[in-house]
This record gives C-alpha cells, sequence and structure tokens, in this order.
C-alpha cells in the first residue's frame, strides 16, 4: 500500500509539473522545438530544472539503500551507446516533433480528454508491443545460432 501512495503521490507532482510548465501543451513544445522559426526557449529553462533537481535527488537516494518504501533500490546497470539506444532516441524525438507530445505529457492530456493524445497513446502503445515482439524474436534468433 505504501508503494502505491507514493506512486500516485510521485504520478501526481509529475502530472501537475508538466501542466505548470507548459509541457502538456502540444503548442509550446513545437515552440520549442522551432529553433529555426519563433523558437520559444522557456522550456529549456524548465528542463534545466528538471535536470538540477534530478540530479540532487539521485546523489541523496544513492547514500541510501532503501527507498521510502521499505523496499531496496535497484539501479539500471550502464551499457554505453548502442544502435538500439540511437535508434530510439531518434525515433522518438521524430515523435516528439511531429506530434508535441512526448509520453509524461500523452497521459496527462490523455487524463485531460485530448483525442490527439488518445491516438498518440495507442501509437506508444503499439509502439512497445512492437518493441517486444521484436524481442522476442530476436532472441530466439540468438538462441538458435
Amino acid at each position: 500500500m505504501k508503494k502505491l501512495f507514493f506512486a500516485f503521490i510521485g504520478g501526481l507532482v509529475f502530472g501537475l509539473g508538466l501542466i505548470l510548465a507548459g509541457m502538456a501543451n502540444p503548442a509550446k513544445v513545437l515552440g520549442f522545438l522551432d529553433i529555426a522559426g519563433k523558437w520559444d526557449p522557456s522550456l529549456a529553462f524548465v528542463m534545466g530544472g528538471a535536470i538540477a533537481v534530478g540530479l540532487v535527488g539521485f546523489r541523496l537516494a544513492h547514500k541510501h539503500a532503501l527507498a521510502w518504501t521499505g523496499e531496496p533500490r535497484v539501479w539500471p546497470a550502464l551499457h554505453g551507446l548502442d544502435k538500439r539506444l540511437v535508434f530510439g532516441a531518434l525515433l522518438f524525438g521524430i515523435g516528439w516533433g511531429i506530434a508535441g507530445i512526448c509520453p509524461g505529457p500523452a497521459l496527462v492530456l490523455l487524463g485531460a480528454g485530448s483525442g490527439k493524445a488518445l491516438w498518440f497513446v495507442a501509437a506508444m502503445v503499439a509502439g512497445m508491443a512492437l518493441h517486444v515482439l521484436l524481442s522476442r524474436v530476436s532472441a530466439k534468433s540468438d538462441e538458435a545460432k
């Protein structure tokens, strides 16, 4: 129950932060991405602030073996850059540039009843399902070798 509570509070704070920062507004995001036109740099400050807060948060979290829920922290292993990461980042950036939405704000917009977000989330879930399918096929072909 404690884990669910902290997940809810974290999601609520994240969603409210996205709304207040304008990240849930596709027009504002596209204005930020339009560096050759009427560029709106305000989201760069939002991202910079988020990175600064995140750096402090992760430094503090690394000093404690347990999370607030009492569970052990599990940190991802770093593998460096590979073609899957670069391709995924390119695909993510292209999708963000076309729609003006990324996954977090898409869920906020979906909760607000946005039709554009419904299409975006449906495409995102389809992409995730395709990734799982292709990963399984790749794993099976690696096992066969």
